[in-house]
């Protein structure tokens, strides 16, 4: 069932992003010398959103909601099973491959692991440098390595680094090269996967003020995928909480944050630890019951049911659709409102 596009905005037109009942299911199959599907991993089932230029979407749930998978379809590393993603009105999904990679120069990928995602054989320099020349932005060997010591210096590295291999550098370090190297082709639009996840808290805060501010200068589009719902908080302008492939509620960040409608969003917003002993220790824990099902059968009608306090029987029934309760505000869930 498609559902209704969710914006915080009047105008669709104006959307740098659409995404439009997007589903990603992988096949489960069965059998050595004859293979046959016997089942679908339904990582993505059908989720609708728009970015603005400018914004920051932090898009937040369990490990295994489909998040990742999401920016994978995005960035087109993945070949959507059905929907459409629409950049500046362009549907990504029908592009051949010479117009995907013109597209690739306006959006580009920071990762998660700054170690595995950069070539351990090679120069932070020619890491940085290898875009301009496959793009053919920068045909001089000189004008590149001027670019690159901008961009390190524009990142808070120091250029010199330029001829450092990724070992030799600290984690932080590393993803400040990942986003050198994003910056390096000017893009329009990031998708940052778990960016900061993997980095120590206080590194985690220099690299996210480092997007803030790089966000206000290059007026760059952000889709953030994380977990950590506080730092979600600081850097985005809206929140889509996903659970098990959909979208369950969608909001501006501080109305999410203190207006949660849908119970998934309450009970994430529950487990985030408070960092007073004292309130922590008084605080009430709503613990969700039973474990995450299956995306490989998933439950019918609202897909957090089977987990809800509020759920009735009519829960099970059609899949809830997203629904605008207050300005902004988009919950898919019945039973509130």
């Amino acid at each position: 069932m498609a559902m209704t596009m969710p914006s915080t905005h009047p105008a669709e037109a104006e959307a740098l992003l659409q995404v439009r009942d997007l589903k990603m299911h992988f096949p489960v199959t069965d059998g050595i010398m004859v293979q046959r599907t016997i089942a679908q991993v339904k990582a993505v089932d059908g989720i609708s959103f728009n970015i603005m230029p400018g914004e920051t979407l932090g898009l937040v749930g369990e490990s295994g909601c489909g998040k990742s998978t999401t920016g994978r379809c995005i960035l087109q590393l993945e070949k959507p099973t059905g929907g459409q993603i629409l950049y500046r009105g362009a549907d990504m999904n029908g592009m051949n491959r010479a117009e995907l990679t013109a597209m690739r120069r306006k959006i580009q990928v920071i990762f998660q692991d700054p170690f595995s995602s950069l070539n351990p054989r090679m120069k932070v320099g020619d890491i940085i440098s290898e875009p301009l020349a496959v793009h053919n932005l920068i045909s001089h060997a000189a004008d590149r390595a001027k670019r690159v010591a901008e961009l390190l210096t524009v990142c808070g590295l120091s250029p010199k680094m330029a001829d450092r291999y990724p070992h030799e550098m600290s984690g932080g370090q590393r993803q400040r090269v990942g986003i050198a190297r994003a910056l390096s082709m000017e893009p329009e639009f990031i998708v940052c996967d778990e960016a900061v996840s993997a980095l120590d808290v206080s590194i985690q805060a220099q690299v996210i003020n480092l997007l803030e501010d790089l966000r206000e200068e290059f007026d760059l589009t952000y889709l953030f995928i994380a977990h950590d719902l506080s730092v979600v908080r600081h850097l985005c302008h809206r929140v889509a909480v996903m659970y098990l492939g959909k979208i369950v509620e969608l909001a501006a960040s501080d109305e999410l944050f203190d207006n949660p409608l849908h119970p998934y969003t309450r009970a994430l917003l529950d487990a985030v630890p408070v960092p007073d002993p004292t309130v922590e220790a008084g605080r009430e824990h709503r613990l969700v019951k039973g474990e995450v099902p299956s995306p490989i059968n998933p439950p019918s009608g609202c897909v957090f049911h089977p987990r809800c306090p509020m759920a009735i029987d009519s829960c099970a029934g059609p899949v809830p659709e997203l629904r605008q309760l207050r300005p902004g505000h988009w919950v898919a869930c019945g039973e509130v409102s």
